[in-house]
């Protein structure tokens, strides 16, 4: 197998960096796929690189290749992009978000208006779980390549204090935790200021092992735009409609039908989101 190591590749926030066949190998794992399944990809893929291609254009290529052995290992591979399909506007990925703390046992409200000391906050996701109060914002990002800088939990920490300054903890015993959350990734500076404020960070790799990404490959909540046997348009139907979760919809032969598929499309959608959302163990 012939791997071209030292060809420089361009990402998405225009920085180059040395190709990594290691990179790509762990990205294909993390979707479940086999060895077997890897190595034909890297062996497929390899002859098509070259100096300077961009990040984007290898992982649509490895995308393709793992569509056409495994759709559902493919709609885990599309997650990042997948839920930047949630947009354009932030709501459906903070119900998307609000789902995964409900699936950690939490009782959640998403776009609740709470009264600070000084002025009133609209609170992306509150979630209560006996005497633990979190108040979470989300920062969405529909491009990739864009990070949350610094300015995000400075801004966002305030409105946690003047929340907490007009007595949100009633109960003595109870415990607050500001949190934010974002698809994308943050810079240094503004996990540094999160760690001395007591914030709690959570993007698509951060923190390690507990990460966006983690919490939804452990989970099996998945938004609906993974799915790889839906067309776009049919994904922005069902998303105007208040749906953001595979699970919700992919065995809902009606709300399917409506949407737009076709009758002799309808079981390859529930086999996709079958084995996407309860067949999380890993066969590599």
């Amino acid at each position: 197998m012939s791997i071209k190591h030292k060809i420089i590749v361009t990402k998405a926030s225009g920085l180059k960096e040395p190709f990594s066949i290691e990179k790509l190998r762990n990205s294909l794992a993390r979707s479940n796929a086999t060895s077997v399944e890897i190595n034909s990809i890297v062996e497929l893929l390899s002859p098509k690189l070259y100096e300077g291609i961009s990040t984007k254009k290898i992982y649509s290529e490895a995308f393709r290749l793992l569509r056409r052995q495994s759709k559902p290992n493919a709609a885990r591979y599309y997650l990042k992009k997948g839920i930047m399909e949630l947009g354009p506007s932030g709501f459906p990925f903070e119900k998307f978000v609000g789902e995964i703390f409900k699936n950690l046992g939490y009782a959640v409200q998403v776009g609740k208006i709470l009264k600070g000391k000084c002025v009133t906050h609209e609170i992306d996701v509150i979630a209560e779980k006996e005497n633990e109060i979190i108040l979470m914002e989300c920062k969405y990002r529909n491009q990739p390549g864009i990070n949350v800088d610094v300015k995000t939990p400075l801004y966002i920490n305030s409105r946690f204090e003047d929340v907490l300054a007009n007595g949100l903890l009633k109960n003595t015993d109870s415990k607050f935790a500001g949190w934010i959350t974002t698809n994308a990734k943050f810079t240094i500076d503004a996990i540094d200021y999160g760690r001395c404020k007591g914030l709690s960070l959570l993007s698509w790799d951060y923190p390690h092992n507990k990460a966006l990404k983690d919490l939804i490959d452990n989970s099996g909540i998945f938004p609906l735009t993974c799915l790889t046997t839906l067309t776009k348009q049919e994904k922005q139907w069902l998303l105007a409609k208040d749906h953001v979760l595979v699970k919700d919809i992919f065995n809902n032969r009606s709300l399917l039908l409506k949407a737009g598929v076709k009758e002799t499309r309808l079981k390859y959608v529930y086999e996709e989101g079958l084995k996407l959302c309860f067949n999380n163990n890993k066969t590599n």
